[in-house]
């Protein structure tokens, strides 16, 4: 449930609630009033720090009279078309959903490659979210693009997932004759799910095996830049709790076992469990020879609400910009409370980081 439709389920309910009552409810005395101006305080017209049902209606009215506005002017607007993919759908591994697609930069020189990786929580998603604006951007100035899928949760663990994105990248590599890119000069980026994945493929140790019987294989997993939206910080979910804080509701530990395709407590802490949690604590894995780091959260800097929220909070982007500062990698932070210059989008900010470091 994205924003817009959240705001209008939790406003409905109170007021429903709170027009049962006589007197007006504010929220010093109305539990349903509180938690609404704990989520939205700019509901609170006259800023004196309680909000009234009044208040609440009006705020409600404002909200979907917004949302009529946008729809209205999205149905205007003529559907974005992205160029088409010099190569589609392009096998680089065994399962149905290790495809990519590939736009070729035109260029006498080997191009760099900027890969984008979809989000979804691991659970649904597909290269085809890949912004047109970035692949135009992308290939008016001489750099190639990709987008790729990877197995869900259904199909495989985390750490296997994972892996699906890096046989990717060594597949780019291994075109790259063919193809025209360069191979140092790769990028990743994404959101959610696409995020966290970049960021382990950026600070996970290189996983080409010069003696493999795989041509794809031999090839690099190493990146030269990164980017990030909504990232998590680790996927080793025990240490969440002492960065972001504690999950808002009851978490279901069944969940995080079947993520790593284990089966229960005693396993997630055996030495198995905890190796594989060392495999994919992108936090863990940080070290100075990592690449450069551009990180976007457009969430709240504030107590997780729910599991949303939780997931993307900005305290995972925050820990990577720590920790990059302490290691002396460069590192770009765009939040909420600090969005980016004006005129510019956070995808542009990303872009002009990329090219900086891609466009030697």
């Amino acid at each position: 449930m994205n924003r817009e439709k959240m705001t209008m389920v939790i406003l409905c309910v109170c007021l429903c609630v709170c027009e049962l009552c006589a007197a007006e409810p504010t929220s010093e005395d109305n539990a349903q009033l509180r938690k609404a101006l704990e989520r939205y305080p700019e509901a609170d017209a006259n800023g004196d720090g309680v909000l009234t049902l009044s208040e609440a209606k009006a705020f409600r009215q404002k909200q979907r009279s917004e949302q009529q506005k946008t729809k209205a002017a999205r149905a205007a607007q003529p559907a974005e078309k992205r160029p088409k993919a010099t190569f589609a759908d392009v096998k680089y591994g065994p399962h149905e959903r290790n495809v990519l697609d590939f736009w070729q930069a035109k260029s006498a020189k080997p191009t760099p490659v900027v890969v984008f990786i979809h989000g979804g929580g691991f659970r649904a998603g597909d290269k085809s979210k890949i912004s047109p604006n970035i692949v135009e951007k992308c290939l008016q100035s001489g750099v190639s693009v990709a987008a790729i899928n990877y197995r869900f949760r259904e199909h495989a663990p985390l750490q296997d997932i994972l892996r699906d994105a890096a046989r990717a990248i060594q597949f780019l590599r291994y075109k790259s004759s063919q193809w025209n890119t360069d191979k140092k000069r790769f990028a990743s980026f994404g959101g959610s799910a696409g995020a966290g994945t970049s960021l382990w493929l950026a600070f996970h140790d290189d996983l080409a095996d010069p003696d493999n019987e795989d041509p794809v294989l031999q090839e690099s997993s190493r990146l030269a830049v990164v980017g990030a939206n909504g990232c998590q910080c680790t996927y080793d979910f025990e240490r969440w709790p002492e960065i972001v804080g504690e999950y808002p509701g009851e978490r279901d530990m069944n969940e995080v076992y079947l993520f790593y395709g284990l089966k229960n407590h005693e396993e997630l802490d055996s030495p198995k469990g905890s190796k594989i949690r060392a495999d994919v604590d992108m936090l863990g894995l940080l070290t100075k020879d990592d690449p450069p780091v551009f990180l976007h959260s457009s969430q709240p800097n504030t107590k997780p609400v729910d599991h949303g929220h939780y997931v993307h909070h900005p305290k995972h982007a925050i820990a990577i910009k720590e920790k990059c500062d302490q290691l002396g990698i460069e590192t770009v932070l765009i939040l909420k409370e600090a969005p980016p210059p004006a005129g510019k989008s956070a995808n542009d900010v990303m872009l002009e980081f990329f090219f900086k470091h891609l466009k030697w």
